[in-house]
């Protein structure tokens, strides 16, 4: 991802600032920018999270897109930012893109942000940035804060390889169906998820990856009650479903499948001795928990070994 864009429309210098910083924000003060969609990213949760280059975009363009105008409206106003605003969100958007189309056409230069964080992750900024390519606009990143980034690095799972997948459906059916279509992804995976559906997303997450993966809930990130709860997939299911669905928002991060790799014949073993002394269910769950497979299959395997 590029980090430089032109500063200025007769600037040599890519990525420069023009003019004195703000005595209030410290952003520099720049001539009009060059004609394009600015990507901007904005604090998730503490308001100082935010870039200089972010603040300088923001002064200089000719119109601000954003979900929800109050929200963006506040967090200019701490900067003392007059741009102009204006809403972009999903129920819109199919009705703006081609007014904004035709504005960036003729060299405005306008930004899109989200409610907090990154635009285009989980957001409705995807359609408006796919058309301006298609039409030949420059679309420029400027890059900040992220809920998906932020999570990753405060949970303690596995960094080097993860992939974001959104929210997890409402039902459980369909959040189990794509579990298992993600349970063989060898990556961390980042979710986000609603403080009601936690504990319920937690214990499907279990029932089809395995109650031993590793996993996190990072919640509040950035603000004053932010919490970062680590443990496996199976701790933090019955910690929900004691504690109560947690207040804010969430991101829930899922380690990537555990290395050792369960013979047939140690499952089977592992059952076998399980079954002397509990009933089908229990001796499932306790394989599953001890050799680190899926709850759904030990079941399915202590069954055919009970009845044959």
């Amino acid at each position: 991802m590029s980090s430089e864009i032109p500063s200025s429309k007769s600037s040599p210098d890519i990525g420069a600032s023009r003019g004195q910083p703000d005595s209030k924000t410290g952003a520099a003060r720049t001539q009009p920018l060059d004609a394009g969609l600015y990507v901007v990213s904005t604090p998730i949760g503490n308001l100082r999270d935010i870039t200089l280059r972010a603040l300088d975009t923001l002064q200089s363009v000719d119109e601000v897109l954003a979900e929800d105008t109050r929200v963006a409206r506040r967090l200019l106003d701490t900067y003392d930012i007059r741009a102009k605003v204006s809403p972009y969100h999903d129920h819109n958007g199919a009705q703006r893109r081609p007014e904004i189309l035709q504005r960036l056409e003729a060299g405005a230069a306008i930004a899109l942000i989200s409610d907090a964080g990154t635009p285009l992750v989980s957001d409705p900024g995807w359609k408006l940035v796919h058309d301006a390519l298609e039409h030949g606009i420059k679309v420029i990143p400027v890059p900040g804060a992220s809920a998906v980034l932020a999570g990753l690095v405060a949970s303690g799972v596995a960094s080097d390889r993860f992939m974001f997948c959104g929210f997890l459906p409402a039902k459980s059916a369909a959040r189990q169906k794509e579990a298992r279509a993600l349970a063989e992804v060898e990556a961390s995976l980042v979710f986000y998820e609603s403080g009601p559906r936690l504990a319920a997303s937690l214990a499907d997450l279990a029932e089809v990856m395995g109650e031993a993966r590793d996993a996190a809930v990072a919640r509040e990130l950035t603000k004053l009650f932010e919490e970062t709860r680590r443990g496996t997939l199976g701790e933090l299911a019955a910690h929900y479903a004691e504690a109560g669905a947690p207040k804010g928002e969430i991101v829930l991060l899922v380690g990537p499948p555990q290395v050792q790799q369960v013979t047939p014949e140690q499952l089977d073993a592992a059952l076998y001795a399980a079954l002397q002394s509990g009933s089908v269910k229990a001796a499932a769950a306790e394989v599953a928990e001890l050799l680190g497979v899926p709850r759904r299959e030990a079941y399915q395997r202590a069954l055919q070994l009970k009845n044959g």
